[in-house]
Parts: structure tokens; C-alpha cells; sequence
């Protein structure tokens, strides 16, 4: 790694930490919050209990008075944010971080490689391609110059069976909708076709055309937050209009079921999946080569089984079946049944993350104790090798095509910014292809892995990063990061942003909560429906860990999580809000009782339950932020963060959570809604809006913990 040194300067003088915060305090206008309108004749009948939802009126974020509404909190929260004296000294400084070549792992199609790359401050990732290895990098698609402000982002979704064509998904303003559109990749001559209303697809190609996953048109007006229904899987040949796009999967009985598709490299067999939510799938699969009967492989919707790779006529499958950490199996189409499953890499004691072909191979990928290892087999199972690996972190990118010699992918940790190496199959050995030339010296922080007792005696993982020799006197700023959700993996990844946090003397904590899928189906299990407050106790004995240990205190501890993780910074808040100083829910799930009625939220009922089910009302009211917040209460400072472009978790949640949260608090502390525009639940968000968002982050986190503050100059 590179080595830079710095000269660092203090922005404050040499007085107190104490008395040189509340100096600065001093230049922040005091709060004066926008008045939010209450609708007290909004109720909701639940199973015989009446509950009030005054803010309903938030829901409809493309109204008038809502937008006029987001306006207000937007004045009040950059008012505050740019009064904090050292935020454009933090932006500066990130600004400087961020500003080096990030580049993804090539990979072949073709004659040609393709690669990501961002010389530094691009708003968006250029796709480049090359002919062979030796051959001139050259822009195939630059997403920079399709729009001002940054803020449309592409991905390469499939290439067709002669590597002639490819498939591309446009996505706008950080919607999850997309368009797919399609290019001749040897003179990047840009076809007609155009297919609208894409979510949550892949580009399958098969002969003249491509399987692709869509929605019906929505209404008008309600793009971002209609209830997204009959999702299915059609066939659209090179060509032709959209409208004459044939449906080859769904399922017009039952509107709530996510489909999609897959596809083995031989274009022999076509893999089609339907799914409840988020959870377990149904998977079926078709003989494209006799253009056979779509047929169910696996049913129900309490398991993962996904084909990994056909050799002849028997699938290989990745499955949870009698196997909670995963194992890979054979079966044979001629005989399917239970009883004729082979194992070729059976259940062991750590958790088959993910398993892929190349090079007439398998490659697994293992978590042991949230570290990656990666072991090649033949195709039977026999020869399992151990890849070295440059160190205890985060792999990604093993496999590729039958054909392939050699292969790139990537590795990094929290101290180790992503590399890319070259792995040739023969040898077994890999060659750093690519390193990251950040102004960063990993040798002078230390990342280690604690595990801590939760509130039922669960022991539970957690990453602790700080720098070397720092003090344990329970003064260090603290920023505690989880997610505990939907089988999620949280592995150790370096992160620019977080430099900031660091080089101030801060600590970096990462539990790895019950609801994650770390450990397997069963730690998934042990955090989702009736057991979701274990993700909850996990997530609070993380934070009362670390300021036993005096790594922080509560007036130095931050808390931070998205999505489902906002959820859980706003369940932690509401049920312990003396443990912490300042928060961070962002793009959260708020309002358990109506999620499931915006966009593709009914997805996630498998993973929470519904309130329109009895049995799952009470236990979601127990811990829904928006409904377990009182009145008079001194809340931590906040910072909610949304987005007007999100249709995932809709804006509406932070809304209504952030307009009760203002009318309860009773501190002095800030309660700010920051609204992005033109942005959604996090994919595609250009650059410049990445550097404004993590600024504002963490002035409010420093400012709000009395914490001094350095800044490096060049």
C-alpha cells in the first residue's frame, strides 16, 4: 500500500474538549422545526385494536403539501448542517480520500474484457472493454454523459450465446425501476429495443432474444408508490416492439410473487424461480433444448434450492434442504425424487456462502466466523483444495466459464482497500493485478473480532477497527453499524468514508446480529417473524459491549443502519434511548403495521409478518419505530435519512417517523430529516452526492458528541 504523510492540524485551539464544543455550539442556530399537520380522525381498526396514524397524509409524497413539507425540513436540517464549522473541512477532506481509481474485476466475453472504472470523483462507474489482456482499455459505455447531474447509473445485465450482444439496464434518479436496452458490443452500435417497467431482473439470452423479469405499467402519478403486482417472466426477441413480448412465467391467481430466471452456460436448461418475498423460493426449470413443459423441481416456499450449473442432465443445486449452513447436491431429471439427491459438497460446520463453475470446476465460497475461504472441487466433489487467499477478509469473484484459464476477482477488508488479483487455475496461485493507490496507510489501524454475550446468552460476533495504541477511556466517538436481516451477510469491506471516523480517533464496531445469515438458515431463523427482538437485544448488548470495555460512553455513541437496518436503529431508539447520543436510521422500514402496502413491500411479510395476520400484529407493534415512540421523552440527536426517489422503502416511513419523532422529543438535542432529491434507496447514487451525504454524517456525529476534530491538509 501507498504511504502519504500528513500535517495535522486541530481546527479548534488547545483549550477543554468541553469548553471548545460548546463554543462551536454556539454558531448553530437554534431548531425551529416546520409545524406538521395532524389528522387525529385517521385510525386503523386491528383486530380490535384501534391505532391513530395522523401523519397518513405523508404517505402521498408526490402531493403538493407533502413536497412542500419536504421543502421545510430540508431548510431547517442544511441550515443547521452548514452552520457546523468543520463540515466543509470534513467534506474537503473525504473529497481528497475518494479522488483515486476504484476499479472492478475484468471479466472475459468473447474476445474482449470487461471492467468498471472510476478515475476518482466520477459521479458513476464508466464500463470499459478491451480485446484480450494486452489490447487498449476503451469506454463502452459512460453513464456520465447521460444525464447532468450524475444521477443515472447502467449495469450490464447478460450477453447473448455468440458474445455478439449485450443487454444493459438504465436506471434514473435511484429508482429501483430500470429499462433494459440492448447493444452490439464489437462497434457499440445501440439497437432499438427498449423494455419498460423492469424491476429486479437479469437478461437470459437464448437464441434471437432474452428472458427478462417485468411489471405492468402503473398508474400514473403512482410510480413510486403503487403496490407492486404480478411481476413475470417474459421472452423478448431482438427486434421487436415490447408489446409483442411473450410471457413465459407467473402467475395471474396470486399477484404477490416475485419471478425470475435463470440460465445454464450451455443454454441447455432455463431455471425459473417464484418467490413469496425475500425469503425461501420455488424453483422449476425447462429443457430449452426440446422445448420441454416448465416443470417444478423444488416446491414450497420454507427453502433455497438455486442450480448453480447442468453437467448433461443432471442439475447442480445449492440447497438449504436438511442442510440449514447449505450443502450442494446432484440430481438427476430422470429421477428428481428426495431419495436420488447425491451429495457432491455435503453441510459442514461453517456456511456455504455461494458456489460457482469455472474452468471445469466448482468454486465454494465459505464464511468461517464471517471471514472468507475459498476451496476449488472437480464437478464430483472429489479434490477440494484450499485457495490462499491474501488475508482474513472479503472475497468475491471466483469462476467463470468452462473454457477459462484464469480469472480475476477481488479482496478487501477493513483496513485493505479492494484489490484485484489474477488467478490462474493451473497453478493455483494469484498475482495482484490491481491496488488501490488511496492516501491511506493500513499498517497504522488495527481491526479485530470480539464476541460478546446478548441478553439470552447468545454469543454473538462483532469487528472492532480503531487506531493503534488509542486510548480505551471510554471517550473515543463511536460509530456502531448493523443490519440483522433477510440472510444478509455483513463481511469485512474497507470503506472510504469511514477513514474520517478513524483518523479522528474514532472507533468502527460491525456486530454481526442473529437475523443475518452468517451462521446459516438457523441464526436467520433465531432474528426473523416472532423472534425479530433478538436482533434488537443483540444490537443494544453490542453497545453496552463497547462502553463496558470503554472503547465509547453513551454521550460518545452513534448508532447507524439502512433499510432493514434503519429499522432496527429505530426499534434500538425507541426501546433504549438513554444509550446512545446520536442515531442514524436511514431509508428505515418505520411503520411495520402498513409496509407491506407500498411497492414491492409485501415482499419482506415472510421476514417480519403482516398486521393484517392476528398472529403477527401484536408482536409487530411491539417494536414498529413509528408506534413506540412517547411523548416527553428525550430522544438521542437525530439524523433520519430518505430519499424522494425511493420505491423500495418509500419515503413515507421516515416521513411519519421524523414528524412524530419532533412532536415527542423533548431534549435539546437536533431531530433532522435529511431528503435527498433525485436519488432512491442507495444503488446508482452518484459520487457528488455520496461526499455531500457522508459530510453531513459525520459533522452531525462529531458535533453531537463534543468530539474534537482534525483535519489533514495535503
Amino acid at each position: 500500500m501507498f504511504r502519504s504523510f500528513f500535517y495535522l492540524v486541530s481546527i479548534v485551539c488547545v483549550f477543554s474538549c468541553k469548553t471548545e464544543q460548546a463554543a462551536i455550539q454556539n454558531t448553530v442556530p437554534n431548531l425551529d422545526y416546520p409545524q406538521t399537520f395532524k389528522d387525529t380522525s385517521v385510525t386503523d381498526n386491528y383486530h380490535g385494536t384501534i391505532v391513530a396514524d395522523p401523519f397518513r397524509w405523508l404517505e402521498v409524497d408526490t402531493a403538493k403539501e407533502v413536497k412542500g413539507w419536504v421543502k421545510e425540513q430540508n431548510e431547517v436540517t442544511f441550515d443547521y448542517l452548514s452552520n457546523i464549522p468543520y463540515r466543509d473541512k470534513i467534506k474537503d477532506r473525504y473529497e481528497e480520500l475518494f479522488n483515486y481509481v476504484k476499479l472492478s474485476s475484468p471479466y472475459k466475453v468473447g474476445d474482449y474484457y470487461f471492467f468498471s472504472k472510476n478515475d476518482g470523483l466520477q459521479n458513476q462507474y464508466v464500463i470499459y472493454y478491451q480485446k484480450g489482456l494486452d489490447g487498449e482499455p476503451e469506454v463502452f459505455l459512460d453513464p456520465n454523459k447521460m444525464s447532468e447531474d450524475g444521477t443515472v447509473s447502467i449495469s450490464l445485465l447478460g450477453f447473448s450465446e455468440d458474445d455478439k450482444y449485450v443487454a444493459y439496464s438504465k436506471q434514473e434518479g435511484g429508482s429501483d425501476w430500470r429499462e433494459i436496452h440492448v447493444m452490439e458490443i464489437a462497434n457499440k452500435r445501440k439497437l432499438p429495443d427498449v423494455l419498460k417497467w423492469v424491476k429486479f431482473s437479469g437478461a437470459n439470452w437464448n437464441k434471437d432474444g432474452f428472458f427478462y423479469s417485468k411489471y405492468p405499467a402503473p398508474e400514473d402519478g403512482l410510480e413510486l408508490s403503487a403496490k407492486n403486482e404480478y411481476h413475470s417472466v417474459y421472452y423478448h426477441k431482438l427486434g421487436e416492439d415490447q408489446s409483442k413480448d411473450v410471457k413465459v412465467f407467473g402467475n395471474d391467481k396470486e399477484p404477490l410473487i416475485y419471478h425470475f430466471t435463470s440460465i445454464t452456460e450451455d443454454r441447455d436448461y432455463l431455471v425459473l424461480y417464484a418467490s413469496t418475498g425475500t425469503d425461501g423460493y420455488e424453483t422449476y426449470y425447462k429443457n430449452l433444448k426440446s422445448d420441454g413443459p416448465i416443470t417444478n423441481l423444488f416446491s414450497g416456499y420454507k427453502n433455497k434450492s438455486s442450480v448453480i450449473e447442468n453437467v448433461g442432465d443432471k442439475l447442480l443445486v445449492m440447497t438449504d434442504i436438511d442442510a440449514p449452513k447449505y450443502r450442494l447436491i446432484e440430481v438427476d431429471l430422470n429421477n428428481p425424487s428426495k431419495e436420488n439427491w447425491k451429495d457432491v459438497i455435503p453441510e459442514n460446520e461453517h456456511l456455504l456462502q455461494s458456489v460457482s463453475t469455472g474452468a471445469g470446476k466448482l468454486w465454494a465460497n465459505y464464511l468461517q466466523d464471517v471471514t472468507t475461504r475459498i476451496y476449488s472441487y472437480n464437478l464430483d466433489g472429489s479434490n477440494k483444495t484450499e485457495i490462499k487467499l491474501p488475508g482474513l477478509g472479503s472475497a468475491y469473484g471466483f469462476g467463470g466459464r468452462k473454457d477459462d484459464d484464469m480469472f480475476f476477482y477481488s479482496f478487501s477488508s477493513f483496513t485493505i482497500p479492494n484489490s484485484i488479483y489474477k488467478f490462474d487455475v493451473k497453478t493455483g496461485k494469484s498475482e495482484q493485478f490491481f491496488e488501490s493507490t488511496l492516501k491511506f496507510n493500513p499498517s497504522d489501524y488495527v481491526e479485530k473480532q470480539v464476541f460478546y454475550t446478548s441478553k439470552d446468552g447468545t454469543k454473538v460476533p462483532m469487528f472492532i477497527v480503531h487506531k493503534k495504541g488509542l486510548e480505551l477511556n471510554g471517550q473515543n466517538p463511536t460509530y456502531l453499524y448493523a443490519y440483522g436481516g433477510f440472510n444478509v451477510n455483513l463481511t469485512p469491506s474497507f470503506s472510504t468514508s469511514r477513514i474520517i471516523l478513524l483518523e479522528n480517533g474514532g472507533v468502527f464496531a460491525m456486530p454481526n446480529l442473529r437475523g443475518g445469515g452468517e451462521y446459516g438458515e438457523e441464526w436467520h431463523k433465531a432474528g426473523m417473524l416472532h423472534n425479530k427482538q433478538n436482533v434488537f437485544d443483540d444490537y443494544i448488548a453490542a453497545a453496552e459491549y463497547l462502553i463496558d470495555n470503554n472503547y465509547t460512553s453513551k454521550e460518545k455513541l452513534g448508532i447507524a443502519g439502512g433499510s432493514n437496518g434503519g429499522l432496527l436503529v429505530g426499534a434500538a431508539m425507541t426501546q433504549r434511548p438513554d444509550l446512545f447520543a446520536v442515531t442514524f436510521p436511514a431509508v428505515g422500514v418505520m411503520d411495520m403495521l402498513r409496509y407491506h402496502k407500498f411497492t414491492v413491500g409485501w415482499g419482506w411479510v415472510p421476514e417480519y409478518g403482516s398486521s393484517d395476520d392476528p398472529e403477527h400484529f401484536e408482536n409487530l407493534l411491539s417494536y414498529s419505530p413509528l408506534h413506540n415512540l412517547k411523548e416527553n421523552v428525550e430522544y438521542p440527536a437525530t439524523m433520519i435519512t430518505t430519499a424522494d426517489h425511493d420505491d423500495r422503502v418509500v419515503p413515507a416511513h421516515s416521513f411519519k417517523f421524523g414528524a412524530r419523532l419532533q412532536e415527542c422529543h423533548s431534549g435539546d438535542q437536533p431531530v433532522l430529516l435529511r431528503i435527498a432529491v433525485d436519488a432512491g434507496h442507495g444503488a446508482g447514487k452518484p459520487t457528488s452526492k455520496i461526499i455531500e451525504e457522508e459530510a453531513d454524517r459525520w459533522s452531525f456525529l462529531f458535533y453531537n458528541t463534543n468530539s474534537p476534530v482534525k483535519y489533514i491538509e495535503g
